[in-house]
């Protein structure tokens, strides 16, 4: 049995060698590339996943596979050998089902899509992009026809980004979620003024907000040693290797949070990438266990700790530091309640705490609407202004705040919105646990000790990889499935006590 499993390791290590060259033509595509690349890029991109599909959905590996089932069959489920063959039967089992042009023709139409968003945001111009838009839409039904399914066509889509999560589950979880936060919000907009943040939103070197993003990441224990940052339109994380884990954020120069919470938020998935076990590296067992669990360690170190009390009574000197003249005289009290204002905003990515959720409700509503047809491709900006009315009483006065703000549906990523509300409910489930084992934790995180958490994590959500789904990882570490209840208790708790309802 030795034999064949080095041998399905073997083929293993060469897919994840040319998904991983695909990903450095990926976040070159996002960084570097000249504009006029973007055809080459989207055949290259084709090309390398097309190959790397056709290598993983050869009979050789289905009858490794099946070869190897009561090998894993009389291992400890959690064993890495039992793992490895479970979750590579999983995707196998999956990919078997979609043809290798298909896998091709949406590299090549998502590559010439990013392209179209690129131009189409910033020229407000949601009338070009919408045909692109409409090519990615048609190709994930394919993609859903070829997976099968019989409730929702999301399902098999949502399944690719958290396996064995249903869109039945999702609505039931987000409808309990929207019941409590929906009070919540009403609440706090009647006691706005109590909160101030106006010295946010002043004139802050694009360059010294830089160094000061930085500064924090390497506090949370983010190597530039395997990694880098650089510029994006969208800020986002990719992984090469184990040791080649980069970020990338954008820069506003009238706002303080969008970059350094943004470089905070893409640290965290970094540290999750770069903890995983090296004897995972180049299997399927690389990388995080979903898309939702993934969330939980950026959200986690994006609020929980980056807009924490303590962590501003750490840091705030650091901050007056690098802008003495924008933060004098606003000290950590001043500038944690400053960061956790609440007002409902047209932007997701700038969105406070409370009211984060709804933009993910609105567009996991809105993709389930494309999906099934009851909102059409060019209908979908008033569709989107309604829902942003109905959800947080504002209406994007152009669509470049509007629907066009996100890169995701550029690359075709219907299915994937939901993993940011569902690792936020994680990230509050998680952090149960970790105060519990860690109950000096704002003590330390207050003398700038992050290692400690890091540790933890480290020790029981990095090391196990892909090993398990989110529902079971939670279950191991929690003793429970995923559940809102903490999410809806940590939102009551801070916030409650910031306005003081």
């Amino acid at each position: 049995m030795q034999e064949k499993l080095n041998e399905l390791k073997m083929r293993l290590a060469e897919i994840a060698d040319l998904s991983h060259a695909s990903a450095v033509l990926s976040w070159d595509q996002q960084t570097y590339m000249p504009p006029g690349g973007a055809a080459a890029r989207g055949q290259q991109m084709s090309t390398l996943r097309r190959i790397a599909h056709e290598k993983f959905t050869d009979d050789a590996i289905g009858k490794l596979l099946e070869d190897l089932s009561s090998y894993a069959d009389s291992l400890p489920y959690d064993s890495d050998d039992a793992s490895l063959i479970r979750v590579t039967k999983r995707d196998y089992e999956k990919s078997r089902k979609v043809p290798a042009s298909l896998v091709a023709e949406i590299a090549q139409a998502s590559a010439q899509a990013f392209q179209s968003w690129q131009k189409a945001k910033p020229a407000n111009q949601f009338a070009d992009f919408a045909p692109f838009l409409q090519k990615n839409l048609d190709l994930r039904k394919r993609v859903a026809d070829c997976l099968g399914w019989t409730d929702r066509i999301y399902d098999p889509l949502l399944d690719q980004f958290e396996p064995e999560m249903t869109t039945a589950q999702v609505e039931a979880m987000f409808a309990g979620v929207r019941k409590e936060i929906v009070p919540l919000g009403h609440a706090i907009a009647e006691k706005a003024n109590a909160v101030d943040d106006k010295f946010l939103h002043q004139k802050f070197e694009d360059a010294k907000q830089w160094a000061l993003g930085v500064e924090a990441v390497k506090l949370m224990g983010y190597s530039f040693e395997r990694g880098r940052q650089d510029r994006a339109p969208h800020p986002f994380t990719t992984t090469f290797a184990r040791d080649d884990v980069r970020i990338t954020t954008r820069v506003l120069p009238k706002f303080f949070n969008a970059a350094f919470f943004a470089t905070m938020h893409e640290g965290g998935h970094a540290l999750y990438n770069l903890g995983t076990p090296p004897e995972f590296e180049r299997t399927p067992l690389a990388g995080g266990a979903s898309l939702g669990v993934h969330e939980s360690q950026s959200r986690m170190w994006e609020n929980l700790i980056g807009r924490s009390r303590a962590f501003w009574k750490f840091y705030m000197p650091h901050a007056k530091k690098v802008f003495p003249r924008q933060l004098q005289g606003v000290g950590a009290e001043k500038m944690y309640r400053a960061v956790n204002r609440v007002q409902p905003s047209l932007i997701r990515v700038e969105a406070d705490e409370v009211t984060y959720n709804l933009h993910i409700m609105l567009r996991f509503e809105m993709e389930n609407a494309l999906l099934e047809d009851r909102v059409a491709v060019n209908d979908l900006p008033d569709a989107w202004n309604a829902k942003m009315r109905e959800y947080l009483g504002v209406t994007p006065p152009n669509d470049t705040q509007g629907v066009l703000q996100d890169i995701h549906w550029s690359y075709g990523t219907f299915g994937y919105f939901p993993t940011y509300a569902l690792g936020n409910f994680l990230a509050a489930q998680l952090m149960e646990k970790i105060r519990a084992d860690i109950p000096d934790l704002d003590a330390r995180i207050e003398r700038g000790d992050l290692k400690t958490l890091l540790e933890w994590l480290r020790a029981h959500i990095h090391v196990h990889g892909r090993k398990f789904t989110m529902n079971e990882l939670a279950h191991k570490i929690t003793g429970e499935s995923l559940q809102t209840r903490s999410f809806v208790a940590y939102l009551k708790n801070k916030f409650g006590e910031i306005y003081g309802v």
